[in-house]
């Protein structure tokens, strides 16, 4: 499968790069600033602004499947929204799909309201950037671009490929002990799975 990544450089998109690399995935990494000493062996590196859809649309051409990994910048919260729709319309005008890792905001929680207004899971330090993957759906929601939003839990960080995690569609996944947790790389697990083979959902959400 040939597969492009916007935000190859990030947290999640890196780990996406990695581990489609690993399943012999033919892998184009799309950076804003060209890093090819951090990227796996094999992978394609091209420079590229996600709004330039244009250049996007070209990139993306003969792509079987885009992953939008992108994130803003503390206090550029609120590029998201045309960030995204840009790499829809792309995305669109090449004729392939998108997998567009956001945020678990837009999920409920396990008492039903809007993880975005649950405290335990969104601190107000991160109340902007959460916001942002809130509006970043609805852009999604309103496209007609063929897209998949993967949602991952409240908290998102470096660790082990286990291979392992549970999937829900809009609700938060947590476990036990009421935390919501993920690693990157099982995250990227999560991601090429969907790629490889479709789970039917939109919007899904991923865990331990």
């Amino acid at each position: 499968m040939r597969i492009t990544v916007v935000g190859a450089a990030g947290m999640a998109g890196s780990r996406v790069v990695s581990e489609a690399i690993d399943r012999g995935h033919e892998v184009t990494a799309v950076l804003r600033r060209s890093r090819p000493d951090a990227l796996p062996a094999g992978v394609t590196a091209v420079r590229g602004d996600v709004t330039d859809v244009g250049r996007m649309t070209d990139l993306f051409a003969g792509a079987d499947a885009v992953v939008g990994a992108t994130r803003p910048a503390p206090g550029s919260e609120s590029t998201v929204t045309a960030t995204t729709a840009a790499l829809l319309d792309a995305v669109a005008a090449a004729g392939t799909r998108a997998l567009l890792i956001g945020g678990s905001a837009p999920l409920r929680g396990p008492s039903g309201v809007l993880v975005l207004d649950d405290p335990r899971y969104v601190p107000p330090a991160v109340r902007a950037i959460a916001a942002s993957s809130v509006a970043q759906l609805d852009v999604c929601l309103a496209h007609a671009a063929d897209w998949v939003y993967l949602s991952p839990p409240a908290l998102l960080e470096p660790g082990d490929r286990t291979g392992g995690y549970r999937r829900a569609t809009t609700t938060l996944v947590v476990a036990a002990d009421g935390s919501s947790r993920i690693s990157a790389e099982d995250l990227a697990v999560a991601a090429v799975d969907e790629l490889e083979n479709r789970g039917g959902e939109r919007h899904f959400a991923v865990g331990y």
